[in-house]
């Protein structure tokens, strides 16, 4: 497996360019099967996880083919020849399921698997399950599969989530964007992310309004068409490359960035001694004038983000002061707490809470990482250590980051894949 390995020490000055959200680019290739007409994706990201659907939908049918300037753009589009989504594929990734409500709206049938990802906890799918059974689908579980049909149509309904639910609020508004009569999707997650599938799902030809709040109400329509939409640039790329900056006491310009979507984590930041600018292109982020502990609770949006909780806590490690770090959406999201503790980190977990008491320096060694989120803070920290540190697993950070060693690398920093 490929390593990377980092000398630390280096403030980081130059620009790095945000790329597209893999977390916006996901639900949008699903949506590639809504409409048997050419879907077209801008500022799509090159991750494993967007090869990891573009497999999964081609199992369907649908052509996938890079296109445009540095092949930034998928072209989308075809016939369903294949309703089954298989485990080989959807254990790699979670969010394959989101395959299920476009299937039964277009042709009234699906079989997949239940899904994989990383291991940060449970993260069930009953809520997409409960919420297609409301539009009229007959759903059943067996041998670790999802058994889905529906006799004609779906049907519009009013679905009330006990909990924001990214992933459920994606699959019914895909469904009942071509299911019969009205829908309401209540308790709705509130992500950018789920509007930017409202606004692209809308260039088809959808009737959507509340994308953005927690109701979203849906006025199915009988086909959707082609589109082109751009996808917006990803915020947790933002925060992680904001994080870096400030870890390593450098400056960096954020091409693309936009404030609106980090708010939240903005207001944490500068508590912390972070400057967050905007500029006429993006966002410029320092350290200010020392980084100070403060306290946080992840949330869903418009909260501070889990997925940007691992990056906090190695910023926090080298913070003046304590910290508290309160995760309450995955409870097990601290794995990386043992590697950073390997660096010098003095973290430590009591139930959700993690206490992070900051140390003068970080120190070099080798370290594993366990997921997505948790390897790009083993990086962070790698970046501020003395001495070498070498981050192994790594092909969890290609799931979800473009190019990070040349990104950072531009910036200055002594950092190399060891393939």
């Amino acid at each position: 497996m490929d390593r990377i390995l980092i000398r630390g020490g280096v403030p980081l000055a130059g620009e790095i360019t945000i790329s597209g959200a893999k977390n916006a680019a996901l639900p949008l290739m699903a949506a590639g099967l809504l409409t048997e007409e050419r879907l077209v994706l801008e500022n799509v990201p090159h991750l494993a996880d967007i090869g990891t659907m573009a497999e999964l939908l081609a199992q369907h049918g649908i052509a996938v083919e890079r296109t445009g300037p540095e092949r930034r753009a998928l072209s989308l589009g075809g016939r369903i020849t294949n309703t089954e989504a298989p485990y080989d594929i959807v254990r790699k990734m979670r969010a394959s399921v989101l395959v299920l409500g476009p299937l039964l709206a277009r042709v009234g049938e699906a079989r997949v698997s239940l899904p994989g990802g990383c291991a940060i906890g449970t993260r069930p799918v009953d809520l997409h399950l409960k919420g297609l059974e409301q539009m009229g689908a007959r759903i059943r579980l067996e041998g670790g599969y999802i058994d889905a049909s529906a006799a004609g149509r779906l049907r519009g309904a009013n679905i009330v989530l006990p909990f924001a639910s990214v992933g459920a609020t994606e699959n019914l508004l895909m469904a009942a964007a071509l299911a019969e009569g009205e829908s309401v999707i209540a308790n709705a997650a509130r992500e950018p992310e789920i509007a930017d599938l409202a606004a692209c799902l809308a260039a088809m030809g959808a009737r959507i309004e509340g994308a953005g709040s927690d109701r979203i109400r849906i006025e199915g329509v009988a086909r959707l068409h082609g589109a082109r939409h751009a996808i917006v640039p990803d915020r947790i790329e933002t925060g992680t490359y904001v994080c870096a900056a400030a870890i390593t006491g450098g400056e960096v310009h954020l091409r693309g960035a936009r404030l609106a979507h980090v708010g939240a984590l903005a207001r944490i930041l500068a508590e912390a001694g972070v400057d967050l600018s905007e500029t006429a292109e993006g966002l410029r982020a320092r350290r200010a004038n020392g980084l100070h502990g403060v306290d946080v609770m992840t949330e869903p949006y418009p909260g501070f983000p889990t997925d940007m909780q691992a990056q906090f806590m190695a910023l926090m490690s080298v913070a003046e002061g304590a910290a508290m770090v309160t995760e309450t959406i995955f409870e097990n999201r601290f794995m990386h707490v043992p590697e950073l503790n390997r660096m010098g980190a003095r973290i430590n977990v009591h139930g959700a809470s993690a206490i992070v008491r900051g140390v003068k320096h970080l120190s070099g060694a080798p370290v594993m990482a366990t997921d997505l989120r948790a390897s790009v803070s083993l990086v962070l920290a790698g970046l501020a250590a003395r001495g070498e540190t070498v981050v192994n697993r790594v092909y969890h950070l290609d799931r979800g980051y473009e190019a990070v060693e040349q990104k950072l690398a531009a910036c200055g920093a002594r950092i190399e894949r060891l393939r």
